[in-house]
């Protein structure tokens, strides 16, 4: 037997192996390795391709919790529709006021702190010492804070930041109200409480309206809620909460409807505070004591002198003093104001005004009828004289109207024809009312009759939906002709009829009298104080949860 024979055999009996078929076994190995290797990379990739899939499609936003109240999760396109909800009732309605609070629509809201001004206007309480304390940097070449000197020597005011950002003022409120609706709905579910039939079709006329505004903007319904509430919001929720906003509104309408007071309890917050509820009537004649500023050759304004701006109102005393002097003995204010050059003005229902000189006169506890004075504010001088001090005593009253809108023009004002074109838009209306009511007529011609066909046929948002219902209407509160029919003194409950006004022709139907003026006003601040109690109470134990992930994709 040669040696490598040989050689070959101890190998064999030793389990070894020669050196090619180890360098088989190595390169066997390694393409092993590779293999596994390439299995891996190729794995993340494809799980990268996947999370890329599901980021673009919003799945995550979709499922991803952004909150938990009460152990109630809610998604991000579930939080984002009370968000943007909140965010926009608030630029609608203070549009005016962004530029004060210092708010940038245009910018992302969590990059924008809210300032001191903006906080104390907006009435955030700072008092609780989490706002982000200041940083001391050396380097620091932002302004320098309120009572610092800038570098030209000027002083400068800083409104410093609290350590709340929009995001956050907005967040919370939108959290808040989730909260006040999720307890509200359990305690509705608790008592058995019955929605009103409005809901559902207020439901369905919102979500048609969404489907109408998505196609007019040249949209799905879903690119549509992507592009206007942010990532994570479908159909589905925004229906969801949708019916949960108006449902929650309805449970606490309900509660506030069934708020009774008795004369006891109404009488004792007007005699605590008769200046809220009462009126004044009275004449005054003012004068102004400011001297008038001159212009030099040069076109520069002059400012008054010292002895100028005294002369000046000693000469409006003077008038003022001979007014007062001609009323007592006999003659008329209003004569008198046009006699010595003054401003004459009769205030029949005059309310309080804190703080206002003529105010604080004529609603002091002392005056009595004719009584007169001189008063003085600033450089003008009043002569002012009280004639009487009450409160509406007069029965406010509950009604039910039907809206029928006029037509659209298609002229304007500066068209031939637009004056017969907007009589027969208002005879249209008027025939349609008309008919309306004799419809009614012809049925039941019941109040909850002329409810159901509110409900239907009336284009008066703020009522139709309570059956065309206004309740405490008072003096004034409506447009003349509408006033009128209502506080007509021969009205009696069931009287029906219609009305024209410039907003369209109304099918009217008076329900009756309700508390007089002065008690419904009180009626009315104490209901905001109890619901405000009730509504408060509803959230007092509530545990809210932010999810930092979640939140991530709310903007």
């Amino acid at each position: 037997m040669s040696a490598s024979r040989e050689k070959q055999n101890r190998q064999a009996q030793t389990g070894q192996a020669g050196p090619k078929t180890a360098r088989e076994i190595q390169q066997r190995q390694e393409e092993k390795r590779s293999n596994f290797l390439y299995g891996l990379i190729a794995a993340a990739f494809l799980v990268v391709v996947i999370l890329s899939v599901i980021w673009r499609s919003n799945v995550i936003p979709k499922m991803a919790p952004a909150a938990t109240i009460d152990g109630e999760n809610y998604s991000v396109g579930e939080v984002s529709y009370y968000y943007q909800s909140v965010y926009r009732n608030f630029v609608n309605n203070y549009s005016y006021f962004l530029s004060y609070v210092g708010l940038d629509t245009s910018l992302p809201l969590k990059s924008q702190e809210i300032t001191e001004s903006a906080a104390s206007m907006l009435g955030i309480d700072t008092s609780s010492g989490d706002e982000a304390p200041a940083e001391d940097d050396a380097d620091d070449t932002s302004a320098p804070a309120e009572g610092e000197t800038s570098a030209d020597g000027e002083e400068e005011n800083v409104d410093a930041g609290i350590g709340m950002t929009w995001f956050d003022y907005f967040i919370d409120q939108a959290l808040n109200n989730m909260a006040t609706i999720q307890a509200g709905l359990k305690a509705a579910e608790a008592e058995g409480y019955t929605f009103s039939d409005s809901i559902q079709v207020q439901y369905e006329e919102a979500m048609e309206a969404l489907r109408t505004t998505a196609a007019a903007s040249g949209l799905s319904v879903s690119q549509y809620l992507t592009s206007s509430y942010g990532a994570g919001i479908t159909e589905k929720i925004y229906g969801e909460q949708l019916l949960r906003s108006l449902q929650y509104s309805d449970y606490a309408t309900t509660y506030t409807n069934s708020l009774t007071y008795s004369d006891t309890e109404l009488s004792a917050p007007y005699e605590s505070d008769p200046n809220s509820y009462d009126h004044v009537s009275y004449e005054v004649v003012s004068f102004s004591g400011t001297a008038e500023s001159t212009v030099d050759e040069e076109g520069n304004t002059i400012d008054p002198t010292e002895e100028e701006s005294a002369a000046a109102m000693s000469a409006a005393q003077e008038k003022a003093d001979a007014v007062l002097a001609g009323f007592q003995e006999g003659e008329s204010l209003e004569t008198l104001a046009d006699e010595y050059d003054g401003t004459y003005s009769q205030n029949e229902n005059s309310n309080y005004s804190a703080g206002d000189v003529l105010s604080e006169w004529v609603f002091d506890s002392a005056r009595t009828e004719g009584d007169a004075d001189i008063l003085t504010s600033d450089t003008t001088l009043y002569v002012v004289v009280f004639h009487d001090r009450f409160r509406d005593e007069y029965d406010t009253v509950d009604v039910r109207h039907i809206l029928v809108p006029l037509g659209t023009a298609t002229l304007t004002e500066e068209d031939e024809g637009y004056a017969a074109e907007q009589e027969q838009l208002a005879a249209d209306a008027h025939a349609k009312a008309e008919e309306l009511l004799a419809q009614w007529q012809s049925g039941e011609a019941t109040e909850d009759s002329f409810a159901s066909m509110a409900l239907t046929e009336s284009t008066d948002t703020g009522s139709r939906f309570n059956g065309g219902l206004y309740t405490r209407v008072y003096q004034g509160q409506m447009v003349e002709t509408f006033n009128d029919w209502c506080f007509d003194a021969s009205r009696k409950a069931g009287d029906t009829g219609v009305v024209d006004t410039s907003y369209g022709s109304h099918v009217m139907y008076y329900v009756g009298t309700n508390l007089p003026r002065w008690q419904a006003q009180v009626a009315e601040n104490l209901e905001y104080e109890d619901y405000d109690e009730w509504e408060t109470g509803l959230t007092a134990n509530s545990n809210i949860e932010r999810h930092d992930f979640g939140m991530k994709f709310i903007d």
